[in-house]
């Protein structure tokens, strides 16, 4: 090799390690040049010219006991940084859309529309959503085993569901030998009991087992036709390289840490047994379950197993890199709610049974002496609910800055709209918001210490 070549060639790894070093990060089609990568696994968020602008049309179906708190929160702090509305549930729904409810668009707040990004906890309705969302819109979601997701789902919610409650001595084991001794269809929160994944996409829980493995395979399909991407919690790093790559955005926006976790003695161990027990309760979700999970690993092997582990790599340094910026070394240890001070950053508790664990801040030091985090690092690690609200005071803010007037006519109107859903056998439809409305920036509340 030429002294030519060889100066160039330590030019380009200088450059590269000085951006690293400072956390800086390279763009999607530099980072692929370097990791030996195809620069998008998706040929729709590509164009012949080069890499698209970021997708900023973004529909994520929360699921229940996957992770999904986790992405919600990737998606809520890329909102804000792109100065994007996120579609947020009306008061009387607190901060799910009026879940079990099948969703409609009566149940989004009207200073939220028209949004860009949807992802609060509902239960999808396709149809619904098309009218709230822009045409272009990417629709993802995630699926756990369901196995460990069942688990997760009979302790977190033992003292709420009421096929859980009935069990003597709150034990999964006694619940699965005898399942339709505890279970009834059509109780408030059976949704937690029995194919939970196929009830948040909008299917049917309770289909007759004759019919279920034929219904589980159409669903499936049906599903695959309307998500662009169904993540798995199992591989999350691996399926946060294809998000990104879908949607054509930087490393630094699908950095996090994880969230709305139990303690270790909140959690069960499962035998073979009991983890066949539950798949074969939990018919209809096993089927989603391998088939979307087969699906990532295909969409996986396109890519290139060695490029997506490099990917994952680069993502946990620089996630790394992230939390040392932030909390000036490791993330402050998990705590009870109880213990956290700052009230912000308490997760809620399902039930005294269950301790969901968080991370209580401390304040940095400096030269110029103690002061909390930055904004940006406080909402990776706030939990769902505060920053809901958070957010629905930072978007009602600017919206009212805007319309004073259609303020007070939306509210009432919305308010009506609901009372009639609910007398209603079926949801009535409202129009999309007029694509024309002016979006104002929006800016950081500051957050209470």
């Amino acid at each position: 090799m030429s002294q030519k070549k060889i100066f160039l060639v330590l030019i380009a790894i200088s450059t590269v390690s000085l951006l690293l070093h400072h956390g800086g990060h390279l763009n999607l089609t530099l980072e692929a040049f370097w990791l030996g990568c195809p620069s998008s696994t998706f040929s729709s968020t590509q164009s012949n010219s080069g890499p698209s602008a970021k997708h900023t049309s973004v529909a994520f179906l929360k699921t229940h006991k996957t992770a999904s708190s986790t992405v919600q929160n990737i998606l809520f702090r890329f909102a804000e940084r792109n100065n994007l509305t996120v579609a947020l549930p009306i008061t009387t729904c607190d901060h799910q859309f009026c879940y079990p409810r099948p969703f409609s668009a009566h149940f989004v707040h009207p200073h939220t529309t028209p949004p860009d990004i949807i992802t609060n906890h509902l239960r999808f309705s396709r149809a619904e959503i098309r009218r709230l969302m822009p045409n272009n819109t990417i629709y993802i979601t995630i699926l756990r085993e369901p196995g460990a997701m069942f688990e997760s789902l009979f302790t977190y919610f033992n003292q709420y569901c009421l096929s859980f409650r009935r069990v003597p001595n709150g034990s999964l084991e006694t619940f699965l030998d005898h399942p339709w001794s505890y279970y009834r269809p059509e109780e408030k929160d059976s949704m937690y009991a029995r194919n939970t994944l196929t009830f948040d996409l909008g299917g049917d829980k309770d289909r007759p087992s004759s019919e279920a493995p034929a219904y589980a395979k159409r669903f499936a399909a049906e599903m695959e036709r309307v998500f662009s991407l169904v993540m798995i919690s199992e591989y999350f790093d691996e399926s946060l390289v294809l998000l990104r790559r879908l949607l054509s955005w930087d490393l630094d926006d699908v950095l996090y840490v994880s969230l709305n976790m139990r303690t270790p003695d909140s959690k069960s161990s499962l035998s073979g047994e009991n983890t066949a027990k539950i798949r074969a309760w939990n018919a209809i979700d096993s089927v989603l379950y391998d088939h979307f999970n087969a699906s990532l690993w295909r969409q996986l092997r396109a890519m290139g197993l060695a490029c997506v582990e490099r990917e994952v790599q680069l993502l946990r340094q620089s996630r790394d890199r992230l939390v040392r910026s932030c909390f000036g070394g490791n993330l402050p240890p998990l705590r009870s709610a109880a213990q956290i001070t700052n009230k912000e950053l308490r997760p809620w508790q399902p039930s005294a049974k269950v301790e969901i664990v968080g991370y209580d801040l401390p304040l940095n030091m400096t030269q110029k002496g103690r002061v909390p985090p930055r904004d940006e690092c406080l909402k990776m690690v706030m939990p769902e609910v505060q920053y809901t609200r958070l957010l629905l005071r930072s978007e009602s803010l600017h919206y009212r800055k805007r319309f004073p007037l259609r303020n007070s006519q939306q509210t009432s109107r919305t308010v009506g709209q609901v009372r009639a859903h609910k007398e209603s056998p079926a949801p009535s439809l409202i129009p999309r918001p007029s694509e024309t409305m002016a979006r104002s920036t929006k800016g950081a509340l500051r957050l209470s210490q």
